[in-house]
């Protein structure tokens, strides 16, 4: 049963419990739907809207963008929680022998690196749910400019938030190319996620006054 099948309650009470997922990364992706949903609320309150007939277009493509990220952060959300399950399934196989020992070392680096993967893959979506809320907050309906903020300070949260099921993994890889290039893509999305926020912030609050 997919989390977005739950009720909220029910969500809430499988989050807080024992069970090790939904953990850190299917998290901040559900938060991150709400950044997307924000986006997409005040897309909708500005298309078909007098006085902002020459930005319909422009609303509509947001709201579409907006909604295939709210699409790609429900298949991450699974993809996340499977992840790390194989990643703990690869720690129970046995090593009794050499042969053993070598197939679940290459096990564990496997899962680790798609253990990696999906939480950028949902900061990268994040991100992206950024540069939607940064052009919106330029000609979004402004009785509803407040909620393009919102969107902007919860994406950018929920990309860094995914950013630690990213880097608590790292340690444990191997391939230092792999590494290396996850660190910089990491740095990158901060720095020009940071970026977004603020302009976002200093656009909505300037159309706010």
């Amino acid at each position: 049963m997919s989390l977005y099948d739950k009720t909220l309650n029910e969500y809430l009470e499988v989050a807080s419990s024992s069970s090790p997922t939904p953990g850190g990364g299917s998290v901040s992706a559900v938060v991150a739907t709400s950044a997307a949903a924000m986006v997409c609320m005040v897309a909708n309150l500005t298309i078909g809207k007098k006085g902002y007939e020459d930005c319909w277009d422009a609303a509509k493509a947001i709201l579409e963008d907006a909604k295939k990220c709210i699409e790609s952060l429900k298949e991450l959300t699974a993809k996340d929680m499977a992840a790390f399950e194989s990643y703990m399934a690869a720690f129970r196989l046995p090593k009794d022998t050499e042969e053993q020992k070598k197939a679940r070392k290459e096990a564990i680096q496997k899962e680790a690196k798609n253990a990696t993967i999906i939480p950028l893959s949902i900061a990268k979506v994040c991100h992206t749910i950024l540069v939607l809320a940064e052009k919106l907050s330029h000609f979004g309906n402004k009785g509803a400019i407040s909620d393009v903020g919102v969107a902007a300070y919860v994406a950018d949260g929920a990309l860094r938030a995914a950013m630690f099921s990213v880097d608590i993994n790292l340690p444990t890889i191997e391939d230092e190319a792999f590494v290396k290039e996850v660190v910089q893509e990491r740095c990158c999305l901060f720095a020009t996620a940071e970026e977004l926020k603020e302009k976002t912030v200093v656009k909505v609050r300037e159309r706010m006054a």
